[in-house]
């Protein structure tokens, strides 16, 4: 079944667009952020508050314009939010005179107030009404965190700028910057609560070492089943090859030394290359699973994995899932968190890649609370396609804000998902969710999913290599049995045999006793056929059964360890499934082309043949070529079909035909038609065509194994009646 449609908006500004936020307590308001840089470009570098509110339409509502002789925004967060402004810092770095003293804030905050509702919800507002609003922007301060650079060129910027959600205890906030193009990389934490960026406020600061840079960083506050004091927080970073984890409080003023939890492994020693994939993002689940996507060296493909932390802190793969074969990289990663409204054992988080291609691919991830997790599937929703003309720069999910209860009466629940472009554009999708169980369904427990959990990835996939093996299976029983009847192969299946039945022409006429036994014959005949067909067919299909079965056990094992091998196990049964099927379709072809000449050919003479009463001779030669091919040669005592001349049989076209051994009275100078010499076989083909009993479209064939009278005979009674 087809996931539902996704609405989506899509808005362009004056400025090339570098990060996004939404509002994490109103979905209807989006924070985006860009800009073309320190004056050189005459691109302006601005800070625009986004109308979301509707699913087709999006619009400005505000604009922050930022000084041109500063640098533009290379991040951005929001930190707090009320009903009628929302507070967010920004990473903007400071000229480069500024840089060269020393001197780069380049942590920034602003508070943007929002306009009345009824201009946001905009139906009953006029345009003029909506052109009153100007909007009130406030800066609240700017503050140098990094650790000045050494080095003889200023480079280094705030390339991430990261907060926690509000801790549940005392409201406390927790953000992390992280800087970019720096000779020494380093993560700085700060008190994220406070009004702006001023003063004596930071936490701690992680030393990364020299070259080293921070692919992404994110925090998650623990909660109180960790054994841990109320407002800890567990920080997760992680550089190209390496994840690190540490934990701290607020006011702490220092950090533990960060736990090293996994490592790409280097490649095998005999692999032509010694390159790693490189992590590109990463973001919590829960405090005990981690999620990542990383990519291949030499663009040759992206993935998204899961880390599951143990009690010291060592991290495992337990899932490892590869986006779609047109992404050679991914660009940017986000999550949200579809919380239930009630406790529940399971909950579901949606998960948004771009990919270098333009497209997001969207995945939905049922999980318990807590570990054990064992094997997680992360299973696609859909991928939206060329979503922006150039490069997606950020990914941005609305907080998933539940109703208190799931009924017929609730309106539909949704989660949007924005992403920008250095094209200057915004897209916001609408993404519907559905609630689980049914509302059809009686229960206590309902919460919204994206995807129903119902059926596994491992379930879906073994019905696919059945409904592949089936295909294949009826294929090949198909493509047996085509050229079983072309006589291109061995015969197996006994469907040449049905294939004469068809074609044997039975014409009716006087003779209704001998009608009646060669029908009863045929009839006995075609039941053989068809249960030896019958068998066969059951015994294949039985023999795929068995094969599927017998490799259950290993391919789950291959599933949950390795699914890229699954993946290319079903990638391959496709294959040959599809060139079966190419194969049915020629010899399908073939045959249809073999039987429409045919057909062309024999057209005439079977009408001719329909018209002529000689019917008795002409069903003893069909039934005795097809018994003839499934007699055994070293029967040579067997009876033997004669045909004679005999004038008095007029019906009959001057024939009589009848079955003898050899030997016996009326056959003592009968011979097959093979002995007969070349004169004799034309004689009595020409014969054998007046009667209407044979044509030369049949061939010869037919006619081998049947014994002929003397022709002599025959020749001595035509002169006799030319004398008298």
């Amino acid at each position: 079944m087809a996931p539902p449609a996704i609405a989506s908006a899509k808005l362009t500004l004056g400025y090339p667009l570098y990060a996004s936020d939404f509002d994490p307590q109103n979905s209807n308001f989006l924070l985006v952020g860009g800009g073309g840089g320190e004056g050189r470009t005459g691109v302006d570098n601005k800070i625009t508050l986004v109308n979301a509110s509707r699913k087709q339409d999006i619009s400005e509502v505000v604009d922050i314009n930022l000084s041109k002789d500063e640098d533009s925004v290379t991040s951005l967060a929001v930190a707090s939010s009320t009903a009628s402004s929302v507070t967010a810092f920004a990473g903007i770095n400071s000229s480069e005179k500024d840089q060269a003293a020393d001197r780069n804030e380049h942590l920034r905050s602003f508070r943007l107030e929002y306009p009345p509702k009824r201009k946001v919800e905009g139906a009953e507002a006029s345009d003029a009404a909506k052109q009153e609003y100007k909007g009130q922007t406030t800066p609240l301060g700017r503050a140098s965190l990094f650790t000045p650079s050494k080095a003889p060129k200023k480079e280094t910027y705030q390339r991430i700028t990261r907060l926690s959600r509000p801790c549940k205890v005392n409201g406390g906030q927790l953000g992390a910057i992280a800087t970019g193009l720096a000779p020494e990389g380093e993560i700085v934490l700060f008190d994220a609560k406070t009004n702006g960026p001023m003063g004596p406020w930071v936490e701690a600061r992680i030393p990364l070492g020299k070259d080293l840079e921070a692919a992404d960083v994110d925090i998650m506050e623990l909660s109180e089943a960790e054994d841990v004091p109320p407002g800890t927080f567990s920080i997760a970073y992680c550089t190209d090859y390496e994840i690190q984890v540490c934990r701290m409080t607020l006011k702490q003023k220092s950090v533990p030394e960060p736990q090293f939890v996994y490592s790409e492994p280097f490649p095998d020693t005999f692999a032509s290359s010694n390159a790693r994939p490189k992590f590109r993002s990463l973001r919590f689940i829960t405090p005990q699973l981690l999620l990542l996507s990383q990519n291949r060296p030499r663009r040759g493909g992206a993935d998204l994995l899961l880390i599951e932390l143990s009690s010291s802190q060592r991290g495992r793969v337990i899932t490892r899932k590869r986006l779609h074969n047109a992404i050679n990289a991914s660009t940017a990663l986000s999550v949200t968190h579809l919380a239930p409204s009630t406790p529940s054992k399971t909950t579901q988080h949606v998960i948004a890649v771009a990919g270098q291609d333009c497209s997001i691919s969207l995945f939905a991830l049922e999980h318990p609370y807590t570990s054990p997790f064992k094997s997680l599937k992360l299973r696609l929703h859909t991928l939206l396609r060329s979503v922006h003309p150039l490069q997606i720069t950020s990914l941005s999910f609305s907080t998933f804000l539940p109703p208190q209860t799931a009924q017929h009466k609730t309106p539909p629940q949704y989660v949007k998902l924005a992403s920008t472009s250095m094209s200057n554009t915004v897209i916001v999708h609408t993404i519907p969710l559905m609630p689980y169980p049914p509302l059809s369904e009686k229960s206590p427990k309902q919460r919204y999913v994206l995807k129903n959990p119902g059926r596994g990835e491992m379930a879906q996939l073994g019905l696919s290599v059945l409904m592949t093996a089936l295909v294949i299976g009826l294929g090949a029983f198909l493509l047996q049995a085509l050229t079983e009847m072309k006589g291109l192969r061995p015969e197996t299946l006994g469907a040449r045999r049905i294939q004469e039945y068809i074609a044997l022409p039975h014409w009716l006429g006087d003779g209704a006793n001998s009608v009646s036994t060669a029908i009863g014959s045929i009839s006995q005949d075609a039941s053989a056929a068809s249960s030896s067909i019958h068998n066969r067919a059951t015994d294949g299909f039985s023999e795929i059964s068995e094969t599927i079965t017998n490799s259950s056990d290993a391919a789950k094992e291959t599933l949950v360890n390795t699914p890229e091998d699954a993946k290319e196990a079903v990638s391959a049964a496709l294959d040959a499934a599809a060139a079966a099927a190419s194969e049915l379709k020629e010899a399908s072809e073939s045959y249809s082309d073999t039987a429409s000449q045919t057909i062309s050919s024999v057209a005439p003479a079977a009408k001719s043949q329909a018209s002529s009463r000689y019917h008795h001779i002409r069903d003893l030669l069909s039934r005795h070529h097809l018994h003839r091919r499934h007699e055994s040669p070293e029967k040579s005592n067997i009876p033997h079909m004669i045909i004679q001349n005999d004038e008095d049989a007029q019906e009959e076209g001057g024939l009589k035909a009848g079955f003898h051994r050899v030997g016996q009275e009326g056959a003592e100078e009968a011979k097959k038609f093979e002995e007969l010499s070349e004169k004799e076989k034309e004689i009595w083909k020409e014969k054998l065509k007046k009667a209407g009993i044979w044509t030369a479209a049949e061939g010869e064939a037919i006619l081998k194994g049947v014994f002929f009278g003397s022709v002599g005979t025959m020749i001595g009674q035509v002169v006799g009646r030319a004398v008298a």
